[in-house]
């Protein structure tokens, strides 16, 4: 093994529930614009089109209940529920047969959004970086693996805000499954193990102040708790 010039940053890892593992992470491939509900309370109408694919980087995660520090830059910070997949095998041009034996657990994960920058990056056609990729963006809770291949989902995806309902869907309503979305995401990119795919939020998503305490769950995961907290 060649010397580096520096000691390189730790294997970012997130817990497995009902075990003493850890689940590493390679990369996060996030899908937008995946329920129509909230493509329209976004402004759109289009529900044909194949969902917004961006990225962030695998240490925007923020997994062990820790607190999610608000992010600088940004005075309108929105909460996204999200069903989180997490690939146990590799995937390229892959069928829905193969995908669904690809996934080795599923959680429940927010990706947080700075919406001032993104409605700005919008008005003038740049990327969603600035607004999506930034540090503590994707709190998740533990990845609950699978008993056998990943099948049509159904159920509960919800997240409170100090208590109170602010999302609250079922995952029948995404416009494209999880399991057509990761086929079309074989075809653009190789798919790696460890990879986690965020795979959209229904409607609902709306501001985070400092202080307040988000719960997240879908059906079948672990809850995820965080609070947000002062600008680090």
């Amino acid at each position: 093994m060649r010397k580096t010039v520096f000691s390189p940053p730790a294997m970012v890892t997130i817990p497995v529930a009902g075990s003493d593992e850890r689940f590493a992470v390679r990369r996060i491939f996030c899908a937008g614009k995946n329920y129509a509900d909230h493509i329209r309370e976004m402004g759109g109408e289009d529900t044909s089109r194949p969902p917004v694919i961006f990225a962030k980087p695998a240490d925007a995660l923020v997994s062990d209940g820790r607190d999610v520090p608000y992010p600088r830059a940004s005075k309108d910070v929105h909460h996204e529920v999200e069903l989180v997949l997490a690939l146990g095998k590799p995937l390229r041009d892959a069928s829905e047969e193969e995908a669904s034996k690809a996934v080795y657990g599923i959680a429940s994960g927010v990706d947080l959004t700075r919406r001032d920058l993104q409605t700005q990056a919008k008005k003038h056609g740049g990327p969603w970086t600035s607004a999506k990729a930034f540090d503590h963006s994707a709190p998740i809770g533990p990845i609950t693996p699978l008993d056998g291949a990943l099948e049509g989902l159904h159920g509960r995806i919800c997240l409170r805000v100090n208590g109170d309902i602010r999302q609250d869907g079922d995952l029948a309503q995404m416009l494209w499954s999880p399991l057509r979305l990761l086929t079309y995401l074989s075809t653009l990119f190789d798919l790696k193990t460890g990879d986690l795919v965020f795979t959209g939020t229904p409607a609902g998503v709306g501001p985070l102040q400092i202080g307040d305490a988000v719960q997240a769950q879908v059906d079948g995961t672990e809850p995820l708790h965080f609070t947000m907290t002062a600008t680090v």
